[in-house]
């Protein structure tokens, strides 16, 4: 293995992480999801104008927490024995759902597909004052001066989980046979569905964003995706006498915290020259999960894409 930069290789299978954990944690979530379920998701599937022989395409509306209309692509096959299983997907920091055309080989293998486009990013759902597309940057620290139930990537992750119980709910959906995956941003929010929604069966997570804060802060990476954190700091509390309290609340959408509740097996990549989402707080995540899980490394790359892992995700989620 190369040096890192971050730490020795074989420190990262050790490390647990350096951001606090909140006292009330569970409490937190558990509460949240009590309200995500009380929201009534008024689905709406419109069908969308790209067309092909063997999938039907929609974009699938519903309401999510604090009244936001979200949006997901959903994909399903025309014909099917029987209830089938889902892949879940989403997307990087600022991106969107993406193009139908890439989903077409899990539907092609007879999979139903929802990739959800997160509030306030680079799609079509809203953000929670009700403004279509993006109200980028600063997601991380939306919401950090009120109440944590206020912040917006509890609602981001609360839209994972409710969009896989929409799916599992689908009659043409085997509920026991549903996998999530993506990338960065994408890679911290499969790990956050399959948290809070347990039921999900396979998770592959690449080099996953939104773990371990405060040691993206202290070996001074807190830049690029992870920038808006220092200009918090520089905005509101210059002098860092609230850090203790702002890295605490923090800790609620922090995944490591999240990722003992995943019961479904977990296949993840990293690659450890990231300089944009440090190998050390991706293990943190990793080393906190306690279902089955495997690891994939890639000693010569960062924060992009990782050669022949799509197809290693793809075999992973085909044996659903």
């Amino acid at each position: 293995m190369p040096l890192l930069f971050d730490m020795p290789f074989e420190q990262l299978p050790l490390y647990a992480g350096r951001n606090p954990r909140p006292a009330d944690f569970d409490e937190f979530w558990d509460r949240s999801l009590a309200e995500m379920r009380g929201v009534d998701p008024r689905i709406e599937l419109q069908p969308s104008d790209f067309h092909t022989p063997f999938a039907e395409c929609f974009d699938l509306f519903f309401t999510g927490v604090a009244g936001a209309r979200v949006h997901a692509k959903l994909l399903r096959p025309r014909e099917s024995d029987g209830p089938h299983p889902a892949v879940l997907a989403f997307h990087g920091y600022s991106g969107n759902a993406g193009d139908w055309s890439d989903k077409l080989g899990y539907a092609a293998m007879g999979f139903t597909v929802a990739a959800l486009d997160c509030r306030g990013q680079g799609g079509r759902s809203e953000d929670p004052g009700g403004v279509t597309g993006p109200t980028f940057r600063g997601h991380i620290i939306r919401g950090l001066d009120g109440p944590p139930e206020q912040m917006l990537f509890r609602q981001i992750f609360l839209d994972t989980a409710q969009l896989a119980n929409l799916v599992m709910a689908m009659p043409d959906v085997d509920e026991g046979r549903v996998g999530a995956t993506g990338g960065s941003q994408g890679g911290g929010l499969s790990l956050a569905c399959a948290a809070l929604e347990p039921r999900i069966r396979r998770v592959a997570p690449v080099f996953p964003f939104l773990s371990d804060y405060r040691r993206v802060w202290e070996i001074d990476l807190a830049k690029d995706a992870y920038s808006e954190l220092r200009e918090f700091f520089r905005w509101f509390d210059p002098r860092h006498e609230r850090e203790e309290e702002i890295f605490t609340k923090l800790g609620y959408i922090d995944i490591q915290h999240l990722a003992p509740r995943i019961r479904g097996e977990v296949l993840m990549a990293v690659g450890l020259m990231d300089t944009v989402c440090p190998p050390s707080s991706q293990f943190a995540a990793y080393n906190k999960i306690a279902a089955p899980k495997s690891l994939q490394t890639y000693p010569d790359f960062g924060h992009e894409p990782l050669p022949g892992h799509a197809d290693i995700v793809f075999d992973f989620m085909s044996k659903l």
